[in-house]
């Protein structure tokens, strides 16, 4: 390990072949493995656990009660050839994992010059998170998921292994993949997205009753997906039709707030 400095909280456990660069803040009870890097301008929050040959360079924040586990590299330059070293930044939240060999790339002047990512989300393994990427909370991205630059994922987000999503594409809250997708559009809140390119497949029924989603929400949101899927509108009839709706639920509102904000038109 790097000669300890006053950056490192006394309760912090790292390796003695970890390599922490002296600028690097680590918080109490931080453990990490041996063989790790940590590297300039990186923040680390308690509680996380980093696990041997991981690398992680800045400048990176990291919240608290992460996991991340062998080989992955968080907060690397991005791949964009536009990129010229500029200082751009990493924003991870609290309790996510990052399983084996995930990668994370901080942003670029061309956008907003950070990455976000929120907290409790499960990143398996060989998950590829974007440069200017944005991702919500509570998201699974399964093995082998990855974002193009430039996407914004929702709350609650499921991407099944093998996803591909385009650069710019936004996916709703409580949105879901299924494995193999390849995402060129945008795919609305609940909204079922499969195949290459990715087509509207239903709404996640099942995920709704398991969120605890009454029928009669259920039903809403049914009639709202016949709306905008079943009926031969357009995405402007429909919309001005999902809007009527006298007292319009939360949940509606979400899905047609992702309709209203598509810049690359939804996946149909």
């Amino acid at each position: 390990m790097s000669k300890p400095t006053e950056n490192i909280d006394p309760a912090a456990k790292i390796d003695s072949g970890a390599i922490v660069h002296p600028s690097a803040i680590i918080g109490a009870n931080v453990v990490v493995g041996p063989w790790t890097l940590i590297g300039a301008d990186v923040e680390i929050g308690e509680g996380t656990v980093i696990n041997s040959h991981v690398v992680v360079k800045g400048p990176t924040t990291i919240g608290k009660n992460n996991h991340i586990f062998q080989f992955a590299s968080i907060g690397e330059d991005c791949q964009d050839k536009k990129y010229a070293n500029e200082p751009t930044r990493l924003v991870v939240g609290d309790n996510n994992i990052f399983r084996e060999s995930c990668t994370v790339h901080r942003g670029t002047i061309q956008d907003q010059s950070v990455t976000t990512i929120g907290s409790n989300n499960l990143f398996m393994a060989y998950v590829h998170i974007g440069h200017d990427c944005v991702v919500g909370n509570g998201c699974i991205f399964a093995n082998n998921a990855s974002l193009a630059g430039h996407v914004i994922v929702g709350d609650g987000a499921i991407l099944s292994g093998m996803t591909g999503v385009h650069q710019f594409c936004h996916l709703g809250p409580y949105s879901m993949t299924s494995g193999g997708s390849t995402v060129f559009k945008d795919v609305p809140a609940f909204v079922m997205a499969a195949g290459s390119p990715a087509k509207a497949n239903g709404m996640n029924y099942e995920g709704m009753k398991r969120r605890g989603y009454s029928k009669q929400l259920l039903q809403v949101l049914r009639r709202a997906y016949k709306t905008v899927y079943r009926e031969g509108r357009t995405l402007e009839e429909a919309l001005e039709q999902l809007q009527s709706v006298d007292d319009i639920a939360p949940e509606l509102q979400l899905f047609i707030d992702s309709l209203k904000n598509s810049t690359r038109g939804i996946v149909r």
